[in-house]
């Protein structure tokens, strides 16, 4: 097998695929790339079992074969490479792997092709059409609030909620909680499903910035997300999500509409000043005045901010994680925020002031029980 490919093409294309594999892995195969040569078409796959990525390009060949060639020094070589066109040839009874330059040769060895794991193919599938504009925003509004708690499988995943009304995006972790609902985006038939958290990150990576649509398909093992030359593959968490709606406090009679920026800057200030274990910071309502405040008992640090801003409800005094205040109001992108209070046991709702049209966004963050 041969064939001649462009260094920054190949390049790109590995870089995207390259996000999935992983080093350390029981199976040696599995931190390998295959190449699926099709005459003037190159396969580039990578999987960890649970997500693959597979990507196509052109190329100048009339071969047709497999190889898995090591991940690891094919991106470490072809990043020190300037602009220029790759012949590699492939020994099909070795697996030998040559790259020839027009200044040198290069030599690795492959492996057999035909035992890299088997990527999955759409079966007995659904399936809806999202922009990748939508997608995107779905996923940077909503990764944040992901768990890591492999205790609770069912919470390190980002929940897909699909109807003919719209589509809702779920994370949380017990401590905060995202949900982002399109109208704008539909199915005929109800259906939901988990997404994990890596494979919406190589997502995340590998979604282009121009406006194009995203194939979504789903059965009830697998998503399948396809857009230009990629297709991305990932196993879907088998467990129930929890009823979030449960959670959201419906009586809110204290609101609060403050700048985000303001907001935002003040609490990366006052947080240094916090206890290094709960990141607590104090906001203390009265009036037209918020003060955020700080204190480390053990190391005798303290920090007070007032800040402008309109308030209706009874005086209120309220703890959270400063951390995760300062995630919800990084994911937002609007000047305002309005956050929507009840007592300092109950859950605070932060709420954008502005949205586009179709689209629906609420961050819901736990407190953190005063310190006396």
């Amino acid at each position: 097998m041969k064939f001649i490919v462009s260094t920054t093409s190949l390049l790109r294309n590995l870089q995207m695929v390259n996000g999935v594999i992983s080093s350390s892995t029981v199976l040696p195969i599995l931190e390998d790339f295959l190449f699926e040569i099709n005459k003037n078409a190159l396969t580039i796959s990578g999987t960890d079992l649970e997500t693959s990525i597979s990507t196509t390009l052109d190329i100048e060949s009339k071969s047709e074969g497999k190889v898995a060639i090591p991940a690891k020094i094919l991106v470490e070589y072809l990043k020190t490479l300037p602009e220029q066109p790759l012949t590699i040839s492939i020994n099909e009874d070795t697996f030998g792997v040559e790259i020839t330059t027009d200044k040198g040769k290069y030599k690795l060895n492959g492996e057999n092709g035909n035992d890299f794991p088997r990527i999955p193919v759409p079966e007995n599938v659904s399936e809806l059409s999202l922009s990748t504009g939508i997608l995107q925003k779905a996923i940077n509004k909503t990764l944040f609030a992901v768990s890591n708690d492999e205790l609770r499988p069912q919470m390190t995943g980002v929940y897909f909620q699909l109807s003919s009304e719209g589509i809702t995006f779920v994370a949380t972790d017990a401590h905060k909680l995202v949900r982002y609902k399109r109208s704008d985006a539909t199915v005929a038939e109800s259906a939901s499903f988990i997404v994990p958290k890596k494979a919406l990150n190589l997502l995340k990576g590998v979604l282009p910035g121009e406006e194009t649509q995203v194939e979504i398909s789903y059965n009830a093992s697998n998503a399948f997300f396809r857009f230009n030359n990629i297709h991305l593959i990932c196993r879907l968490i088998d467990a129930r999500y929890p009823d979030y709606n449960a959670v959201i406090p419906t009586e809110n009679p204290n609101n609060l509409l403050v700048n985000r920026a303001d907001l935002l800057n003040t609490l990366r200030r006052v947080m240094i000043f916090s206890n290094k274990t709960t990141h607590q910071v104090i906001l203390k309502l009265s009036g037209n005045s918020l003060n955020v405040s700080a204190q480390d008992l053990d190391f005798s640090n303290e920090a007070k901010e007032n800040l402008d801003c309109e308030y209706t409800g009874e005086d209120l005094e309220i703890g959270f994680n400063a951390r995760f205040l300062l995630e919800m109001l990084n994911a937002m992108d609007n000047e305002e925020v309005h956050m929507e209070l009840s007592t300092p046991n109950r859950a605070g709702i932060l709420l954008p002031t502005e949205t586009e049209e179709g689209e629906s966004l609420l961050m819901l963050v736990m407190p953190v029980m005063l310190s006396v």
